[in-house]
């Protein structure tokens, strides 16, 4: 009798033990919680935006600049930018998860709070299925499996589609531009470029070595594109970069037919399941680009 008590006891108990959670982040490394993280802190917007995407919103704590979507995000603590972050109220704030940002953040400041014990997690997706992945892992990480993954299929659907939908068509020649001032553009590896491989463009730079190279106007006239793309409007629609500087070159295929387009930024720019709609933007762009060549 005295066993069967014990061994109830230990029934009872063990369902109150919260079993560990483990991920592998981009670097490779792989992180263990000893439960659903309920205190979490993004580095950047693109992480903020992953988290919440992954149904782990209401754990999200403190936030960085610009982290601007979804629009509760705006409204949570701030620990500083993805370049310079405010260590100290970041530590206080005592989070059991930070999701840190590869190519975003100083190495040097997430050492120091690996060092100082914090529990950080490396995302960097570069791969639509990487966008996935990543969707997955941080819904493991907060315990919100059946909203992250549900979020993940449709992602992977809705990049499906478009893939069948545009498979096919007439290439077109492509010019994105990041940034006019120092002229910056993407290569294929830029997860834009893979964008705009999905539509059916061709990107002129997709060759180049560096992830976002500078260039000059030399190199774009003489790749000749037959379409211009820039994301460089906020979500009112506000254009915040111009491509009117690409009209006095009236030779150029992309100018002739008037196939010059300023995009929504930050679905475009940024690695989450908004960049399907920042997907079906450049197909649609690219379909008008065709029909006036």
């Amino acid at each position: 009798m005295i066993v069967i008590r014990v061994f109830v006891l230990f029934l009872m108990l063990s369902s109150h033990v919260v079993a560990d959670v483990c991920a592998t982040d981009d670097n490779g490394v792989e992180l263990c919680l000893p439960g659903p993280a309920q205190r979490i802190v993004t580095l950047s917007p693109g992480a903020t935006e992953l988290a919440f995407a992954a149904g782990a919103g209401e754990q999200v704590i403190a936030v960085v600049d610009y982290s601007d979507y979804p629009p509760e995000a705006e409204m949570l603590p701030n620990v500083g930018s993805h370049t310079r972050i405010d260590l100290e109220a970041l530590v206080a704030l005592k989070p059991d998860l930070v999701v840190t940002w590869v190519s975003g953040n100083p190495v040097e400041q997430v050492t120091m709070l690996n060092q100082l014990g914090m529990a950080t997690f490396a995302i960097e997706p570069r791969t639509f299925e990487g966008v996935s992945s990543v969707l997955e892992r941080l819904a493991s990480l907060a315990g919100t499996e059946s909203e992250g993954y549900a979020e993940a299929a449709r992602f992977r659907q809705g990049i499906a589609a478009l893939a069948k939908q545009y498979r096919g068509r007439e290439p077109v020649r492509v010019f994105y531009q990041v940034w006019d001032q120092p002229l910056m553009t993407i290569n294929d590896e830029h997860l834009i470029g893979k964008v705009i491989s999905l539509c059916g463009g061709q990107n002129i730079f997709g060759e180049m070595a560096r992830l976002v190279p500078r260039i000059g106007p030399e190199d774009v006239l003489a790749g000749d594109p037959e379409a211009i793309l820039s994301g460089g409007t906020d979500e009112d629609g506000n254009s915040y970069t111009s491509l009117e500087r690409w009209r006095e070159f009236g030779a150029m295929a992309a100018v002739a037919a008037d196939n010059l387009f300023i995009i929504p930024a930050s679905p475009i720019s940024r690695p989450t399941p908004r960049l399907l709609d920042g997907a079906r933007t450049v197909c649609e762009k690219l379909d008008m680009a065709r029909a006036r060549l």
